[in-house]
């Protein structure tokens, strides 16, 4: 079973200078469960090379690889999934071009987005922005941490919560039905982006304790 603590997602705009793949190779040394590749500029031909040498690195770790909006990308560079937008290829069109056991994950705003993603069958949901965030240009109007939690009570695969996610607030996201965190500027930015993973990790590890031992 896929373990989404802590998802880390490259990018090069914010990093210092530092490209996908320094940046996946760092997360990874710090104890990032899953690096997401997500670049919105390269072509194809680099964008491939990029995933194949980040592939590389989770391979040898251990760690799960997911392509974000690519799914040739994806599938080409032997990538362990492929996160996917409301408006990138529907899900059931991907899922039939990919290999067994392939991860399809789905960003969603919305209770009913949750609900329609998890019946069209997929791996895990990534709910957001939770909060508001600088680091998509892209990004939705914040949903809450009660969205999450209404998700959470009508959904029972894994939410990986993402947008404006830190260290503050990373108890209230788990507290509230998140299974992991998705993280960009919190780990992307910092001088020491293993030593921000393992941070992160850390407080993950420690909130998902505290909601387990509720529960028992």
């Amino acid at each position: 079973m896929t373990d989404y603590g802590l998802y880390v997602i490259t990018d090069q705009v914010i990093s210092g200078g530092r490209s996908h793949v320094q940046i996946a190779a760092q997360a990874v040394l710090g104890g990032a469960d899953v690096i997401q590749l997500r670049d919105k500029h390269m072509s194809g031909k680099e964008m491939l090379e990029v995933a194949m040498a980040i592939r590389d690195i989770t391979r040898d770790a251990g760690v799960t690889f997911i392509v974000n909006d690519r799914l040739d990308i994806a599938l080409l560079s032997a990538a362990d999934g492929v996160h996917l937008g409301q408006d990138d290829i529907p899900l059931d069109a991907a899922r039939s071009l990919c290999p067994p056991g392939f991860i399809i994950g789905i960003s969603v705003g919305s209770v009913e987005e949750a609900v329609r993603a998890e019946q069209m069958g997929a791996d895990y949901l990534g709910p957001g922005p939770i909060f508001p965030t600088g680091s998509k240009d892209d990004a939705a109007p914040a949903c809450g941490l009660e969205v999450l939690k209404a998700m959470r009570s009508y959904v029972s695969i894994p939410l990986v919560a993402i947008g404006g996610i830190k260290r503050e607030n990373l108890d209230a996201v788990i507290g509230s039905g998140a299974d992991g965190v998705a993280v960009i500027s919190a780990v992307v930015a910092p001088p020491d982006i293993a030593g921000a993973c393992r941070d992160l990790k850390e407080r993950v590890e420690a909130a998902q304790k505290r909601g387990s031992g509720s529960q028992s």
